[in-house]
């Protein structure tokens, strides 16, 4: 595909996640950022993305919102790159984006605010316990590698970007395997461009 890409982003938001994406399949790309507050709830933004919230990407006619999307997204957009696995082997790794981008930031965010459901409750919130989903984050990275198996995929950009999150902010419970992950997604000349990208991006004084 060739049609451009826009990119709306703020550096201090989940659209980190995004540009280490958009790096991943070198793909060039034109980059809006979003300011919080009345330029991010303004109406030409809203039409891109009725919650006023960033990241979203256009590439001709397609409007992705929603970092987990626009990984999926680029990664089969964009076939090259390497970030999917064969249709016929994609299994673990929808398994593994859809399990971040549900019970990861479900039972992370709710464990933060103070909210660890009890009994009955359980059941309802769908991840079951914070310690639940530790305990299966951790089993599954412990043989090292990647999380779909031996070659890094798009899954990897999102669930490793909620990894290294978590334990830069304490919302996520230091376990073995957890920090050796991260520093192997990091090293990647990827991450380190969107990252250089985004700090120069980021408001005089930050």
């Amino acid at each position: 595909m060739t049609e451009e890409i826009v990119f709306y982003t703020n550096p201090q938001s989940r659209g980190r996640i995004a540009r280490w994406m958009l790096e991943e399949v070198a793909a060039p790309y034109r980059t809006e950022v979003i300011e919080y507050g009345a330029m991010m709830k303004s109406p030409d933004y809203l039409a891109i993305n009725p919650m006023g919230k960033v990241p979203a990407i256009r590439h001709g006619d397609n409007l992705v919102t929603e970092c987990a999307a626009i990984c999926a997204y680029l990664a089969d957009a964009f076939p090259d790159a390497g970030l999917a696995p064969p249709l016929d082997k994609r299994g673990s790794y929808y398994r593994w984006l859809f399990f971040a981008a549900g019970p990861i930031e479900s039972a992370v965010t709710h464990h933060y605010l103070g909210f660890d459901p009890e009994g009955e409750q359980q059941a309802m919130v769908g991840y079951g316990t914070f310690a639940t989903v530790m305990d299966t984050l951790e089993k599954a990275l412990a043989g090292g590698g990647y999380i779909a198996g031996a070659s890094f995929t798009a899954a990897d950009v999102y669930l490793g970007s909620q990894i290294n999150w978590g334990l830069q902010f304490g919302t996520m419970e230091t376990r073995p395997g957890f920090a050796d992950y991260v520093a192997r997604l990091t090293d990647r000349p990827a991450y380190q461009r969107a990252a250089e990208l985004d700090d120069a991006a980021l408001p005089a004084g930050e």
